[in-house]
């Protein structure tokens, strides 16, 4: 009886429903004037813990598409075009990024709304993103976008910490930087829309409810070791 409790799917959010999120997502889908399309690795559909479907059902300008690199049409299927087209990716030496903080900066300098703006994200593990980066390099390069990075640094040299920074690790993270595909969203939104910080803020706590919840029912992770060495050399530098 238990194990068939557990197999009930939310009919909404489509979750089993001892760990349904439905009391954190919004009522309303939140509408964007950011067009958010995410390319979506095939493998991380099968993934508990992806946060993709958590932004499918909180925002109403979004699209997700299941494949390992962008093609043309992916690209040139919204209409309107928006004013401008980028992608988040961290920099590496021969591509640079500019960062969120950027786009926050210029909307407060000009009392117009800022412009429509398409951000294209790579959900997938940090190998298989890398590999639909370079896959989708000439599509990106002629719709002129623009990569973009979150503020936090990426740092290869270091196993990164959980899909949240918190005390619940679930799903560890490849490198210090790496965060989860709700989480990078939520702060793109946070700098591109008029009502950013609001927005980032409820995105957030849904992602937060999800982790909390789903801890429940996993054993919950260690951090590894040179993670844990990482941060306190951070604490002491501080200090």
């Amino acid at each position: 009886m238990e194990e068939e409790k557990r197999r009930q799917i939310c009919s909404n959010c489509d979750r089993p429903k001892p760990i349904c999120i439905c009391h954190v997502i919004p009522s309303e889908p939140i509408a964007t004037k950011t067009e958010i399309l995410i390319l979506h690795h095939p493998h991380e559909s099968r993934h508990k813990l992806n946060t993709t479907p958590l932004l499918v059902k909180s925002l109403t300008n979004i699209t997700t598409i299941s494949g390992r690199r962008l093609r043309h049409h992916h690209i040139s299927a919204a209409l309107p075009q928006p004013s401008r087209t980028i992608y988040l990716f961290p920099p590496s030496p021969s591509s640079p990024a500019a960062t969120v903080s950027d786009f926050k900066s210029q909307n407060r300098t000009t009392s117009d709304p800022p412009p429509p703006v398409r951000l294209i994200v790579f959900d997938a593990t940090w190998k298989h993103a890398k590999e639909m980066v370079k896959a989708s390099e000439e599509v990106l390069r002629e719709a002129g976008a623009v990569r973009v990075c979150l503020d936090a640094g990426i740092d290869e040299s270091v196993s990164g910490g959980s899909i949240y920074d918190s005390e619940l690790f679930l799903r560890m993270e490849p490198v210090v930087g790496c965060v989860s595909t709700a989480e990078a969203v939520a702060r793109c939104l946070g700098a591109l829309e008029v009502d950013g910080e609001e927005i980032e803020r409820k995105l957030i706590s849904v992602l937060k409810e999800m982790v909390r919840l789903q801890s429940e029912f996993l054993k919950p992770m260690r951090p590894r070791p040179k993670l844990l060495k990482k941060r306190l050399q951070n604490q002491q530098e501080e200090e």
